[in-house]
């Protein structure tokens, strides 16, 4: 049995077992088993949860790290077609990003990467960088120091695209939410958007030629090559009661009679709320999907042809609905997903979020937050872990986990900076340590330091999991 770390933790949610067998391979216990003390989300007791480190896998050489990258990240090792953008493609039993030179990339990035907005926060930039383009440039090399090759979302990608070694990006377009406004609806909710009924207003005869109208703007972007790929939006409510969602509109509402059409012509035309099934649910959400995606893709491609389409930031179980997966794969090159509750990821779990849509995925926010900080916590999804060198062996071993799966092509941190009391703003992001540095710009070292010794490893480690020939993944159990 490999040795395990087990890392102390405040848990969003309850720890679910992993899905995949431990190795039948037996490795000496080279290290005792250590244990801290854990505390799960609205709970009162605490408990313990393993933590798998580089030291912990058999045969694997921990003294390498990857070497020779191009500009924009990629493996100089391993090359495949060019286009001068980026794009997926799967070599072998793995799915890759393409660098736009060819090379194989793999994306690590953080969320929010920017300055930030609070007067104490300005004026701290302004005595330890003097201006925001200083800021850029020390950023930038903080973020290649610790091996990040990318920018994610709500990043300032204006003023991060002027620095002279700049790093790849993700952009998010907004188009569901800026339309919300449009319909003169405002209420907000942590995170995210609210809609009425957490109904999309897909069914609007306006919507088409909204997105047609809104994506023009990225035409702008179009002959990039460090951009990525585009987000649509952030966690949009497609859920498994949809039907039901969608039927408690006012009954003028274009999705009320959408959704009241669709059921009666399953049920007869007196069909109503009770005669819904959960092969009615299964089917209207996928039917909900393949209108927004088919839409929004659409737009998307019209005006920027040369750029992956990232979809919505999935979050909740939307990405475990295999027919909801099958329906709106085809219309993104690579699925978002916001993945929180697990420890560790669920090895049979991610395995089909790419079976059922057919496309790789990507991790767009994960994180934990550290107790040693005198922030409350009390605010967003994450876990929270007693101390900074917690929180980066919580990355070490859940980024070993993707890596392992062979169909994930990225991962952002959430995020950049911690919370900061004194901006306003999104309740979600309030007193908590979420970033890999202060409001203040301090960066958290005991953090960084384990972060970057699985980004500067993260290609060879690739190699080692294809190399494996065993049936069952490494993932230890929970």
């Amino acid at each position: 049995m490999k040795s395990l770390f087990a890392l102390s933790l405040f848990l969003p949610f309850m720890v679910s077992a992993c899905a995949a067998q431990e190795t039948q391979t037996q490795q000496p216990a080279e290290r005792p088993l250590l244990t801290i003390e854990t505390l799960p989300w609205r709970e009162t007791e605490w408990r313990t949860v393993p933590v798998r480190q580089l030291e912990d896998l058999p045969n694997y050489d921990v003294s390498q790290v990857d070497k020779g990258f191009s500009k924009y990240g990629g493996w100089l090792s391993k090359k495949v077609d060019a286009t001068g953008f980026f794009r997926v493609q799967k070599v072998g039993e793995r799915w890759w990003m393409v660098d736009p030179e060819g090379y194989l990339f793999l994306n690590r990035g953080l969320n929010g990467v920017g300055p930030g907005s609070s007067k104490p926060a300005q004026d701290e930039l302004g005595q330890k960088f003097g201006t925001k383009e200083q800021w850029a440039i020390q950023t930038v090399q903080l973020l290649r120091d610790n091996g990040f090759n990318g920018t994610a979302n709500w990043s300032d990608d204006a003023l991060l695209k002027q620095v002279p070694q700049r790093l790849p990006y993700t952009p998010s377009w907004n188009f569901m939410g800026t339309y919300k406004k449009e319909r003169h609806v405002w209420s907000t909710t942590p995170g995210k958007s609210v809609y009425p009924g957490d109904a999309i207003f897909i069914f609007d005869t306006q919507f088409p030629e909204f997105c047609d109208r809104h994506a023009q703007q990225l035409a702008a972007f179009k002959d990039d090559p460090f951009l990525v790929g585009h987000y649509s939006d952030n966690e949009l409510p497609f859920f498994k009661n949809s039907l039901d969602n969608f039927l408690t509109l006012n009954p003028e509402d274009p999705g009320y009679k959408a959704a009241l059409s669709w059921l009666r012509e399953k049920h007869g035309p007196n069909a109503s709320t009770k005669d819904i099934t959960d092969d009615d649910r299964q089917k209207f959400v996928a039917l909900v999907g393949e209108k927004y995606f088919s839409v929004v893709s659409k737009a998307i491609k019209k005006y920027d042809p040369n750029h992956m389409y990232l979809g919505t930031r999935f979050h909740g179980n939307v990405m475990d609905q295999p027919l909801f997966m099958q329906t709106v794969g085809p219309y993104i090159d690579a699925v978002s997903i916001n993945y929180y509750g697990q420890w560790t990821p669920r090895a049979e779990r991610i395995a089909k979020w790419a079976s059922n849509s057919g496309k790789p995925f990507i991790v767009t926010e994960f994180y934990a937050k550290g107790a040693d900080t005198g922030m409350t916590n009390t605010s967003g999804a994450g876990w929270v872990v007693k101390t900074q060198h917690d929180r980066g062996l919580f990355y070490e071993q859940f980024v070993l986990g993707l890596i392992e799966c062979r169909d994930c092509v990225g991962w952002h941190w959430f995020k950049y900076l911690d919370n900061d009391p004194a901006a306003p703003g999104d309740p979600s992001n309030t007193n908590s340590n979420k970033g890999i540095a202060t409001a203040s710009y301090e960066p958290y070292t005991p953090l960084l330091d384990l972060m970057k010794r699985i980004n500067e490893r993260t290609y060879s480690l690739a190699d080692y999991f294809d190399r494996q020939t065993q049936t069952a993944p490494l993932t230890p159990k929970q």
